[in-house]
């Protein structure tokens, strides 16, 4: 049976599942038929989110951020600067030529123009790249008889998006004053704010110490008689100042991870001014497929791959139909929405290491209304030190697999509305796996979701909250032990939903307004 034919009913499915989407997205965040209310966040009588706070001070911070420009804005439609037609043999230098043709424009309110795919096969035996801002790749939709990148010859990335990022650190710098600042919080007191000013974007040090990763228990890892590490060096996020008072500094995100100076000095948390050359503005992939040849592969042999997005901020996807690729999907970029992206595998992959189809590793990434259809694999993870937030909206996940963050401490997701009817969502520790990953993810939300199993367990130092969620509970050991098992994450509302249906299109509202929730498709 050809791949056509298999999928022949996919636009009418397609429809389907966005008329369900749509309900659950609009009528369902009128919270009609919920009268459940979490303890952790909620409507008050004002109209307003209520926050429960842990006994330090954290709260499940405000998820809101993340997405195409901030979150809230609707994705541009630039106009159409070159339009191909698909031709025989390899297509890649033809669309490779349309894209440097398209970079080469004047950029005019952010964009340089869009290349358009007319309907056809377009075979491709190399990966086609854009990294130059304001430069869009559009099909003419991807349905079957719109446009099909067909990856041909050897194994590829059909698109990728990067550009060339360089950091310079400046002089301007300083330390947290403050002994303890909550995950979730948007101010913070420095010793000095000398040279700092508003707009300018700063990097937040955490520094790896060895009390640090004592308190998380990851001093401790052997495999095979050697010890692992766990991590070491720093994790860093960025941010950019948008007031300061006295010695005050806010940011314009909130802080997806705490920072205890009891097991951080006596280095510090470092908070330095920071130039940034190379990142990519304003690209976008849209309305096309992406086939691939099915491959029954291990993680570690070549294989097809949709799409990369790396050093780039306000970006997107959408629209996008991917069948075979594996580890299909890398967001390491800022600011970027992926919507309406559904992969499917004709195939599982081979062996017990297991690839991710979806790796969210940057900041302010939103997966809405995705897709995923296969065996034996991770449908999102993260990679280390991911500071976040990274959200999955309204998310359908088929087949024996697992929403798991994967390694070496990744803080600030949200899996909201997300359905992973044969398969697991896990908040978990996994200690020796993979040459030491330990603590996969601290300060992550499961909102109104639901699994065939949850794995949800408490960091040191940190919490994991399911909220509303409807599957299995599992408790488990770290892996390879047997006991004791690990101290299980916050439950709350179990087996019944709660209101606000959606906490992200809700703190989106309460953020910027009923419009913002509009211009996302809700």
């Amino acid at each position: 049976m050809s791949l056509f034919f298999t999928h022949s009913l996919r636009p009418f499915f397609t429809i389907l599942i966005c008329c369900l989407l749509f309900s659950k997205g609009q009528g369902q965040a009128l919270n009609k038929g919920l009268s459940t209310k979490s303890e952790w966040v909620h409507v008050d009588a004002r109209g307003k989110l209520k926050y429960k706070t842990l006994p330090s001070g954290d709260q499940i911070m405000d998820f809101s951020y993340a997405g195409y420009r901030g979150g809230g804005v609707s994705i541009p439609s630039p106009e159409v600067k070159i339009i191909l037609k698909p031709l025989p043999g390899d297509n890649t230098e033809s669309i490779q030529h349309a894209i440097n043709k398209v970079s080469e424009m004047k950029l005019i309110n952010g964009f340089r123009g869009t290349v358009l795919l007319e309907p056809g096969t377009y075979n491709c035996e190399q990966q086609i790249v854009i990294k130059t801002s304001g430069v869009v790749l559009r099909g003419s939709g991807a349905v079957e008889n719109g446009s099909i990148i067909n990856l041909t010859g050897k194994p590829h990335v059909a698109v990728s998006v990067r550009g060339d990022v360089r950091i310079k650190t400046t002089a301007i710098s300083s330390t947290f004053a403050e002994v303890y600042v909550p995950s979730g919080a948007m101010s913070f007191n420095l010793n000095k704010v000398d040279g700092f000013k508003v707009g300018d974007t700063i990097r937040i040090a955490k520094p790896v110490t060895d009390a640090w990763v004592a308190l998380m228990q990851m001093d401790g890892l052997v495999r095979d008689g050697k010890k692992q590490i766990w991590m070491n060096g720093e994790i860093t996020t960025d941010r950019v100042i948008t007031h300061i008072k006295k010695n005050s500094i806010t940011v314009d995100v909130p802080l997806t991870d705490n920072y205890d100076l009891k097991y951080l000095n006596p280095i510090g948390v470092q908070v330095t001014k920071i130039n940034t050359s190379g990142m990519l503005y304003q690209i976008g992939i849209e309305n096309f497929r992406i086939i691939s040849p099915a491959q029954s592969v291990t993680i570690n042999e070549g294989s097809n791959k949709a799409f990369t997005m790396s050093g780039v901020t306000d970006a997107w996807a959408k629209n996008i139909d991917v069948f075979n690729t594996v580890i299909s999907v890398s967001i390491t970029g800022k600011r970027i929405t992926i919507e309406n992206l559904n992969i499917m595998h004709n195939l599982p992959t081979i062996g017990a290491a297991k690839p991710a189809d979806l790796n969210g590793s940057g900041q302010q990434i939103l997966f809405n209304k995705c897709t995923i259809k296969g065996d034996n694999l991770f449908f999102f993870g993260t990679g280390a030190k991911v500071t976040g937030p990274v959200v999955l909206l309204n998310c359908i996940f088929r087949g024996n697999g697992w929403i798991q963050p994967h390694q070496r401490w990744a803080t600030g997701l949200l899996v909201d509305n997300c359905e992973v009817p044969d398969g697991g969502i896990d908040f978990m520790n996994r200690g020796i796996m993979g040459s030491g990953h330990g603590w996969t993810i601290g300060w992550a939300v499961a909102w109104n979701s639901s699994a065939k199993s949850f794995l949800n367990q408490q960091p040191p130092g940190a919490a994991n909250w399911v909220i509303g969620g409807k599957g299995e509970k599992q408790k488990r050991a770290i892996p390879f032990e047997s006991k004791p098992d690990l101290q299980e994450g916050i439950y709350d509302s179990y087996l019944q939903q709660v209101t606000p249906q959606s906490l992200y299109l809700t703190q989106l509202s309460e953020r910027l307004g009923s419009k913002a929730v509009k211009n996302i498709g809700y």
